[in-house]
């Protein structure tokens, strides 16, 4: 089946929702594709009938509006390559049958995934990124354990923790890798944003009427159990060699964070670049999402981490660009979207300056992996075989680190264990990764089932055909 509209966006989240809607708004045709059963992303992911009422209406009303709309909302397909021409995207129904999907604008939404770091013992059940933490709290009202510790780095772990408690969790404590909550000159710029004052606000004091100590300086640097986590060491980040305590615990949620999704991007041959604080693989983009490659734009998290208000306000400033290009959009809307954007982007600045860069925890991190510390879970790759890799065969060169140790290789395709090993590879070479540092994009993106390949060669084998007879014919 093949489906071309004027715009196609793929990710059903806060930005490309707020794409969809404005752009179906103007009398656009729009086709809205997501790899979900449902829309919302992560951050407006539905309740499950089991939960107690719904903790982001607005994500609902969003959606509702969007379906209103008359966009074509293609849930359940998951986009997992680009076909030849470097246009046409190449996606999966939930019942296997492939499906080709073309529009004159490409909006590219992505999202973000976790970061994650290895440690000893992170593949024990029980041990989770906070992401999925979040989901099974929030969304299910189900906790992962029943005494959780909540660590890495980044805003985002008290939200966690509190979703926890009021799924009926013990949280033993909260580690952050950094010291943001320390008083500073830098903490005190947090007075231009009330709003966001307010959340941190109402977590810190729901942390502290439940009695959750907020350890700041602390890493995970261990996991031990009998078939299950059971106790967790925690260590300084300024000296991860020197542990300071060890909790007890049935489940610990890891996370220092989210990474871009680049790899449909990077397929579509949009130019990318390694972001200088993060060192996160970014797409290059202008003020209005526009990528190097004609038609095709990059928002939300895919176009670089800053949360859900800065995400929905890069999908409504892409939507109105290309209104601009269709119709003659009004300028102002344009004016209030960029000025907007710059307040929220002056915010992701405040929070990046806070917190420990990633690219910083990255190096701390990297080095005080133990040789037997396992990285890529998929094929079992140590660290030491990681350094091995490095020293003896590829230096510098991350794909080349992939290719001779297999880092990288499974079915996650470095999503999980790529920070880890460009950490790895730069600590044991002795500079930065040559190029991009991250693993690079090959389709396709995910696993697809085999009968999905093997009808979309049925499919290019009966379009030759059928050229050939029309050929014949004249």
């Amino acid at each position: 089946m093949t489906m071309a509209r004027d715009v196609l966006i793929v990710g059903g989240g806060p930005a490309g929702l707020s794409a969809a809607a404005r752009l179906a708004a103007a009398g656009l045709t729009v086709a809205l594709v997501d790899e979900q059963p449902e829309l919302g992303g992560q951050y407006y992911r539905r309740p499950s009938p089991a939960a107690p009422g719904d903790h982001r209406p607005e994500g609902g009303r969003l959606i509702a509006r969007v379906r209103g709309l008359g966009v074509d909302c293609l849930t359940g397909h998951l986009v997992w390559g680009v076909a030849d021409d470097g246009r046409t995207l190449l996606a999966t129904g939930p019942d296997g049958v492939p499906v080709r999907l073309r529009g004159r604008h490409v909006i590219v939404a992505t999202g973000a995934y976790e970061r994650t770091h290895p440690f000893p013992g992170w593949q024990l059940p029980g041990v989770t990124t906070p992401g999925f933490a979040q989901h099974l709290a929030a969304a299910d009202g189900t906790p992962v354990g029943e005494r959780v510790l909540v660590a890495g780095s980044g805003p985002f772990l008290l939200p966690v923790a509190c979703s926890l408690l009021d799924a009926g969790a013990q949280v033993v404590g909260v580690a952050e890798a950094g010291h943001p909550y320390r008083p500073s000159l830098r903490a005190a710029a947090s007075l231009r944003h009330p709003a966001r004052l307010r959340e941190l606000a109402g977590y810190t004091a729901r942390l502290a009427r439940a009695r959750v100590p907020l350890w700041q300086g602390r890493v995970v640097t261990r996991a031990t159990g009998d078939g299950q986590v059971s106790s967790v060491t925690l260590a300084a980040t300024a000296d991860p060699a020197r542990p300071v305590r060890t909790l007890d615990v049935d489940a610990v949620c890891v996370g220092y964070g989210f990474r871009p999704q680049p790899e449909l991007a990077r397929l579509l041959g949009c130019e990318i670049r390694a972001d200088a604080v993060t060192g996160d693989a970014e797409p290059v983009t202008d003020r209005f999402g526009r990528t190097s490659r004609p038609g095709v734009y990059v928002i939300g998290e895919a176009a670089g981490i800053g949360g859900v208000h800065l995400a929905r306000a890069r999908g409504l400033m892409a939507a109105a660009h290309i209104l601009a290009r269709e119709n003659g959009s009004s300028p102002g809307e344009i004016g209030r979207l960029a000025a907007e954007i710059r307040r929220l982007d002056r915010f992701t600045s405040l929070n990046e300056s806070l917190y420990p860069s990633p690219a910083q925890l990255q190096d701390v991190l990297s080095r005080a992996l133990t040789g037997d510390t396992i990285v890529c879970r998929c094929e079992s790759v140590t660290a030491a075989d990681v350094r091995a890799a490095v020293v003896e065969r590829a230096g510098g060169d991350l794909n080349a680190t992939k290719s001779w140790s297999r880092a990288g290789m499974g079915p996650c395709q470095g999503r999980f264990c790529g920070f880890a090993v460009a950490g790895i590879v730069r600590d044991a070479s002795g500079g930065e990764p040559c190029g991009v540092p991250v693993f690079p994009a090959r389709q396709p993106v995910r696993p697809v089932p085999v009968e999905t390949l093997l009808a979309l060669g049925e499919q290019a084998e009966q379009a030759e055909q059928a050229g050939q007879a029309e050929g014949a014919a004249g």
